[in-house]
């Protein structure tokens, strides 16, 4: 496919788990595409042209010339099984049905984590409150899944890497950033994700702020 018409539509102040993991996406694969900012604050998200376009008023939006796709899932798929360079999903068909479940489930699952350690803590500033009974419910459910899925080396999930780790890792990084306690071999696997080059790029932009 041709690429000197992909446009990635991201939230103004780059604090989107979902917008940073399509840049992610997007700079793995080393596909060019030209950045846009939504002004989320202002409602330009509701402005009648992109809620059209975007079908779900949300960032992040791919436009792909007349074609616009919302859900950073669906952008990745989209991405990785329509172009080449670095695979973004496993290609065995279990584990690359694994990292969608795992996507879908850290985008509708462990709310209160997302209520009481909202991608600020990560991006801006900490919290100065507690977690709540909940959150530390979902914390202790979040602990557990993601105890089965990462190895005692804390690498990869499925030993290359793939776009589910950045999600994984944000969730984690979430309390981890904020002094919240996290198991030793989560938050070293946290960090390792971390540390990956395409995301450096994405915290750059804060960086500049």
């Amino acid at each position: 496919m041709h690429t000197d018409s992909l446009h990635l539509y991201v939230d103004q102040l780059y604090t989107s788990p979902y917008a940073m993991s399509v840049f992610v996406a997007l700079t793995v694969k080393q596909l060019p595409f030209t950045l846009h900012t939504v002004d989320l604050a202002a409602g330009a998200q509701h402005a009648a042209q992109f809620a059209h376009d975007s079908l779900s008023a949300r960032v992040p939006m791919l436009q792909h010339g007349d074609f616009c796709l919302s859900e950073s899932s669906a952008i990745s798929e989209y991405l990785d099984e329509n172009w080449g360079g670095a695979p973004l999903y496993p290609r065995d068909a279990q584990q690359k049905a694994r990292a969608r479940q795992i996507q879908a489930w850290l985008r509708s699952d462990l709310l209160p984590i997302r209520l009481e350690r909202s991608t600020e803590v990560i991006f801006m500033q900490p919290s100065d409150q507690p977690l709540s009974a909940a959150a530390q419910q979902a914390a202790s459910k979040l602990f557990a899944a993601a105890g089965q899925l990462i190895g005692d080396e804390g690498g990869p999930i499925f030993g290359d890497w793939c776009i589910a780790d950045v999600d994984l890792a944000l969730m984690l990084n979430r309390l981890l950033k904020n002094g919240d306690a996290v198991p030793e071999k989560l938050a070293h696997y946290a960090q390792q994700q971390w540390a990956h080059p395409a995301i450096a790029q994405w915290l750059q932009f804060h960086q500049r702020g």
